[in-house]
């Protein structure tokens, strides 16, 4: 069952994302070549907290961290570690907020120092994905519109999207239906009506589309070891308009390449 928000609900989801676009905008200054990724997770929480939120992850299904971070060919779900960034690294930081009884979810995926061109490739074009998936969210279309865009720029670069998981429905709830697929059929799916709020992250791998989820039961990783990209919004759907409400606009402030 979806469950459609009012304004006034999507009014509070965009509160909770403009304290989460600010705390990833504060990590972003840390991420960088030397840096423990537990110490990114350690300024994620002390932020969220400071203002007044709780950290959606963090206890969620056991999940012991307030960010995942998943680093080269880890796609979503790693844990923070002592791992140290090194330079040719990329980190997906994907965050979620819980504030005033709505969470809003998103991720970014960072390169770190002299990446090479092939994967700042792969990172450019997942970025593009996300942005058309979005375009493509709009009342009266359906969720397959989404994934079909997704898939058609990904594949066009000869890159492979991820198939076993998916964006998802938020709001009261981290995961709330509809499930939203990368991939796709034009004008399959649900339909997308007013009040309609989703996460729409493409996860697209420079190699195979296989995954391998690890012995911790969380981190999923390409079965190739090959890199994979990661970039989330969180988008609410009106009437005549979508409406980004996450931002990644204090990232790029904060973080230069």
């Amino acid at each position: 069952m979806i469950h459609y928000k009012t304004s006034e609900e999507v009014e509070l989801i965009k509160q909770s994302a403009e304290i989460l676009g600010k705390a990833h905008g504060e990590v972003a200054k840390y991420v960088k070549e030397g840096v423990k990724t537990s110490f990114l997770d350690k300024i994620a929480e002390e932020f969220i907290l400071d203002h007044g939120a709780k950290a959606s992850f963090k206890g969620y299904n056991g999940f012991p961290a307030t960010l995942c971070i998943s680093v080269n060919e880890v796609i979503v779900h790693g844990f923070p570690s002592d791992y140290i960034l090194k330079n040719g690294d990329i980190i997906s930081i994907d965050c979620g907020v819980f504030h005033q009884g709505f969470h809003s979810d998103s991720a970014y995926t960072y390169p770190i120092g002299d990446v090479s061109p092939d994967i700042l490739s792969l990172l450019k074009v997942t970025k593009e994905s996300l942005y058309l998936g979005i375009e493509n969210a709009v009342n009266g279309k359906r969720i397959g519109d989404i994934g079909y865009a997704i898939q058609k720029h990904a594949e066009s670069h000869g890159y492979t999207v991820v198939r076993e998981l998916v964006g998802h429905g938020l709001g009261r709830n981290l995961h709330e239906s509809p499930e939203v697929p990368n991939y796709g059929k034009r004008g399959s799916g649900p339909v997308m009506k007013e009040g309609l709020v989703i996460a729409i992250e493409p996860m697209i791998n420079l190699g195979s589309r296989n995954v391998v989820q690890e012995r911790d039961g969380w981190t999923i990783r390409t079965a190739d070891r090959k890199p994979s990209a990661h970039y989330e919004h969180t988008v609410a759907v009106f009437a005549d308009r979508t409406e980004i409400l996450t931002t990644h606009k204090y990232i790029e402030e904060n973080f230069k390449f």
